[in-house]
């Protein structure tokens, strides 16, 4: 009778149980869609999970690595280790279609552009054309460049007359 170690679960299972895990700003995000989680990969029976913060500051970088050792750990992952990575920088281009997707659902306007230009030169243009996340009407204006978070800005729309957070493009 051998008794084999169990064999792991694939990088891509790790990922797809990581999706479960909620930014704790914006609970309608996963840590995955909102792009935070980069990399899962196994050093030797460790689970090592690879995250770069929104911004180097993020207060909520201790409660989602402890959010994501919870997780795994439910999972039968007996070890695992969280890594902070700073480059490249975070980039609201790293959110998925699914999560733009729930964040207008949940009432935030998601990026209006792209944060890098295809030449990876990184872009300012004008403010930004913004749909509203509630009537779609592109009638709105910037009320102030910080919203309920540093990553967001406060926007109205001349339409309904709601006020919505705009995800800043970064």
């Amino acid at each position: 009778m051998s008794s084999a170690a169990p064999t792991p679960a694939t990088p891509r299972q790790v990922m797809a149980w990581l999706e479960s895990v909620p930014d704790p700003e914006i609970p309608v995000l996963s840590v995955v869609d909102l792009g935070v989680v980069r990399e899962v990969a196994w050093d030797g029976a460790t689970c090592v999970v690879t995250i770069t913060p929104t911004y180097s500051g993020c207060p909520a970088m201790r409660e989602i690595t402890h959010d994501i050792e919870r997780t795994l750990a439910g999972h039968g992952v007996a070890a695992v280790r969280v890594e902070t990575r700073l480059a490249p920088a975070w980039t609201t281009d790293w959110m998925s279609e699914r999560g733009r997707a729930a964040l207008k659902g949940y009432g935030i306007a998601a990026p209006a552009e792209r944060a890098i230009d295809i030449s990876g030169i990184s872009r300012r243009v004008a403010e930004p054309v913004v749909a509203c996340p509630h009537c779609g009407s592109t009638r709105t204006r910037l009320v102030s460049h910080f919203g309920s978070t540093s990553c967001k800005a406060l926007y109205r729309c001349g339409a309904c007359r709601e006020p919505f957070d705009y995800f800043k493009t970064h």
